[in-house]
């Protein structure tokens, strides 16, 4: 029989010496925030899976929703890339992963971790009963006025969501996350920002597979390298997610921190 294209759909698969040991269609629904796995999942395809929730996540601001309604998950390995994932994009701004699977018992019952719903309506709820606080997003360039564009949608952002404390070490952050695109990646790049509670995360994502590296304080000999050592001092959290033709850089700024930092 042959086979039927799909648009927004990519067949996923594992192999062992020469052999396919899983194969798993993942369907993108542009529309939505569902992205629907089906087929077979296995140790062998969660790392293609992996990478196919999270380029979803970095693509669209807001949580996604992962319909596992006809995925058979061949063992725990391959039932822990969901996990994996919704830890990954914790501090990314505005970024979350939920579950649909018909196999629970009741809404808002937690899969090893991960928010799981019997059906994609109810989770799909859930997502609009919570909805985003703000999000901001913003497509640079890696050209010199990249990070002065950066810093005006911080300063957006910190007015908008009231934040004032933070317009300063968030411009600080942004600059050196933008700069060293410019510097080191120089690919396009997507800049985003959200407040989550009383904190701020920003994150930059390249195209480049090249991850950024702290060894600490750099010697006063040496010519640039402070960037991340800025960032460090600014931020509660920072760190970089591997994505699919890239990174993702972020980092969560909280007030108290910066208040510490002035007395």
């Amino acid at each position: 029989m042959p086979s039927i294209e799909r648009p927004n759909a990519r067949t996923v698969t594992g192999a062992h010496n020469g052999a396919i040991m899983s194969s798993c269609l993942v369907e993108i629904d542009e529309s939505s925030a569902v992205v629907r796995l089906t087929g077979v999942l296995d140790a062998a395809g969660a790392e293609a899976v992996r990478g196919a929730l999270l380029a979803r996540l970095c693509d669209r601001p807001g949580p996604v929703v992962a319909d596992v309604t006809g995925l058979r998950v061949a063992d725990a390995a391959g039932r822990g890339v969901f996990a994996e994932v919704r830890l990954e994009v914790a501090d990314w701004p505005a970024a979350d992963l939920l579950l649909c699977d018909p196999v629970v018992d009741g809404p808002d019952h937690a899969d090893a971790g991960v928010p799981t719903w019997p059906t994609v309506d109810g989770a799909l709820a859930a997502i609009a009963a919570a909805p985003l606080a703000a999000v901001l997003t913003a497509d640079l360039a890696p050209t010199v006025g990249a990070a002065r564009q950066a810093r005006d949608l911080v300063s957006t952002g910190c007015r908008r969501w009231d934040m004032p404390t933070l317009t300063d070490p968030a411009c600080i952050a942004i600059t050196e996350m933008v700069n060293n695109v410019v510097a080191h990646a120089r690919t396009p790049m997507t800049v985003r920002l959200a407040p989550q509670d009383s904190t701020l995360h920003l994150a930059v994502r390249d195209h480049s597979p090249l991850r950024p590296t702290f060894a600490g304080l750099a010697p006063p000999t040496r010519a640039g390298g402070r960037g991340l050592l800025l960032i460090n001092s600014m931020a509660r959290r920072w760190g970089s997610s591997v994505v699919p033709d890239g990174k993702v850089v972020w980092c969560v700024l909280h007030p108290d921190d910066e208040a510490s930092l002035l007395d």
